[in-house]
């Protein structure tokens, strides 16, 4: 079994959010980084080269595939931000409704700035995110 491309490591996070180009895009993620720290209660890793996340879980799933994950995280890709969540939890859409301007993935949040969308809705997404990870792969 292939072993999964994006692992932690010990590459700084403060690099790669001072790498960013856009100083407005910089203070996003600076604020990504403290509430992610705050409902998570972890310290931020860089998983990969372009990754910060907060926490670790090991997944197995039924095809025998496994490894190891954050619980939540974001990335500063080209034109947003991508925040990591996990979806499908009891009320995630009535919150994605009330979040503000966004683009979901399948388990991406996509936000072009943080001043799009209502923080406190996010942080009770995120919240719902790493509980539900939590019950999922104890």
């Amino acid at each position: 079994m292939a072993e999964a491309k994006t692992q932690r490591n010990d590459l700084s996070v403060d690099a790669y959010v001072e790498a960013i180009a856009d100083e407005a895009r910089r203070q996003d993620c600076r604020e990504l980084i403290k509430l992610m720290r705050g409902v998570t209660q972890c310290e931020p890793k860089m998983w990969g080269n372009g990754i910060v996340g907060f926490g670790i879980y090991h997944y197995k799933y039924a095809s025998g595939r496994e490894g190891d994950a954050s619980l939540t995280g974001f990335a500063s890709r080209k034109g947003d931000i991508s925040i990591y969540l996990m979806c499908g939890f009891d009320g995630h859409e009535a919150l994605l409704a009330k979040l503000g301007k966004h683009k979901m993935g399948k388990a991406c949040l996509y936000v072009r700035r943080l001043s799009d969308i209502e923080l406190p809705i996010l942080k009770q997404l995120i919240a719902h995110s790493v509980a539900q990870i939590k019950r999922r792969y104890p």
